[in-house]
């Protein structure tokens, strides 16, 4: 079915080539404007940090007894026990150095302690 001139090509034909080449365009305009959330390793090394501390917070928070105790006096305790992990997560977290990153994560160590002393507990989070 060798076609001689574009005038003996069927219209649909001519739509059809036509598309082809505009979806493929489409495809990579889109796939060119993907949002990337930054560096793997880096993120990677967080995510770590974060796994490393939460661990730590709830070794303690699972140790001992701490049922007749206060949640925040508690929390606060184990918050300083991980204080070495929560440090390292600091560092690799907020490479700029900002002081109001560096208190929101350690504020969140203590908010975290003190869900899991009441989890261990067996007590409502919230």
């Amino acid at each position: 079915m060798a076609l001689a001139s574009s005038s003996e090509v069927p219209f649909f034909y001519q739509r059809r080539l036509c598309m082809r080449p505009a979806f493929v365009l489409l495809v990579l305009l889109i796939t060119a404007c993907t949002y990337t959330t930054g560096d793997g390793r880096r993120t990677a090394n967080i995510d770590k940090s974060y796994k490393a501390r939460d661990a730590c917070l709830v070794q303690h928070a699972s140790a001992g007894n701490i049922s007749d105790s206060d949640p925040d006096t508690l929390a606060h305790a184990i918050a300083l026990a991980c204080s070495p992990e929560t440090e390292q997560l600091v560092a690799t977290a907020n490479r700029d150095g900002d002081a109001r990153v560096a208190a929101a994560i350690r504020q969140d160590s203590k908010f975290r302690a003190k869900g899991y002393v009441l989890k261990a507990r067996g007590e409502l989070i919230f």
